[in-house]
């Protein structure tokens, strides 16, 4: 295929400026941005004007963009409510799909969506760019290659001291499904199943808080409204394998401790442990290694230094990363990274935890 791929964005928000608009820009030679569609047009407009052409097209509708043909790629960038509508509607209008994560607000409509992508034969692939950076690369080859031996503990991390997004619907359970469990613990379990090579889970108990709602004291994002803020302000699940193998997850975006990681893990082995550090968010992050040799307690770390070289030389952010990988999974058609089936395996457990805090049971699956 030589010709470039003609993409759409729908959802002009945070996410598409933050992540998907600059990275697509990166790859012209492989892609145009064709379209634009937000239901506040000033959103859509904004986002033609900094990264678009001039004959770019901009709708407030979603479905009037898939009727157009020439599109070959759609990225979801909505609130998490209509990702699973929108991301089906597109596959089945012909469409290969980038949907921001998390997939969706529950595994009915995940699972709708893998099975869409099956039918239509198109390529689904979720947002988890995580998975791009060089310590998660690092420590996955280590894991492929066994260097931890079984894998059977691991801690995901998503722990913000006060970090509650006080912009667009995060705070909105109805649009968004939740709050710091399905908007960055979805990371942290995406990268510890990844790295165990472990989607069979047996058993998740969950516990769900909303306790700091009206202390927004030192908020990074500055204060929130306490009306608004319908949400948990922290999670957390204990997930146990069907190998036996055991998952702690922590979530949070308002917690009184201070040794706060995000998106990342910790990997207990029989020959060997790994623990991520460092501003992994900011391309920063490394592992140290724990092992015992020559009768001796040792640790190896990896650099923290950030981006990996393109063929130009210039470094490239995961966000970036995870374009190139989907953009060049379509052209070379080749499997895209993050599997659709993979990230179902995430909303079960994530719906599971949310459910067990809710009865007070224990959900077996």
């Amino acid at each position: 295929m030589n010709e470039k791929l003609k993409v759409g964005i729908i959802g002009c928000g945070g996410i598409a400026f933050q992540k998907h608009l600059p990275s697509l820009s990166k790859f012209t030679d492989k892609v145009s941005l064709v379209a634009f569609c937000d239901v506040v047009r000033e959103s859509a407009e904004k986002a033609l004007k900094e990264f678009g052409q001039s004959d770019s097209t901009i709708y407030e509708d979603y479905t009037e963009l898939l009727k157009d043909e020439t599109i070959d790629v759609v990225h979801v960038c909505t609130p998490n409510v209509s990702h699973a509508e929108i991301s089906i509607a597109a596959l089945e209008a012909g469409k290969h799909v980038m949907c921001e994560k998390p997939m969706a607000i529950n595994s009915a409509e995940a699972k709708a969506m893998v099975e869409a992508a099956k039918r239509t034969g198109k390529k689904l692939t979720i947002g988890y760019q995580n998975r791009f950076r060089n310590d998660s690369s690092a420590l996955y080859e280590a894991c492929e290659k066994g260097d931890l031996g079984e894998v059977y503990l691991a801690k995901a991390h998503a722990i913000r001291r006060r970090g509650v997004p006080t912009w667009g619907v995060f705070m909105d359970k109805e649009k968004q499904g939740g709050g710091p469990l399905i908007d960055i613990g979805t990371h942290a379990l995406d990268l510890t199943l990844w790295m165990m090579d472990n989607y069979k889970p047996k058993s998740v108990v969950g516990s769900v808080f909303h306790k700091l709602k009206d202390k927004s004291e030192g908020n990074i994002f500055g204060p929130w409204n306490q009306e608004e803020f319908k949400v948990e302000d922290s999670a957390f699940g204990y997930i146990k394998m069907e190998n036996g193998a055991t998952i702690m997850l922590e979530a949070s975006w308002a917690l009184n401790m201070i040794n706060t990681k995000e998106a990342q893990v910790t990997l207990c082995g029989t020959e060997a442990g790994a623990e991520m550090f460092g501003d992994a968010w900011a391309g920063k992050g490394h592992v140290t290694f724990n092992s015992t040799k020559y009768g001796q307690f040792t640790e190896t770390k990896t650099s923290s230094e950030g981006g990996v070289a393109y063929f130009d030389g210039e470094s490239l952010s995961a966000g970036e990363l995870e374009a190139k990988q989907w953009i060049d999974a379509i052209l070379e058609d080749k499997e895209p990274l993050v599997k659709p089936e993979q990230a179902y395996v995430v909303t079960k457990i994530l719906e599971a935890i949310y459910e067990s805090a809710e009865t007070g049971k224990t959900i077996e699956f």
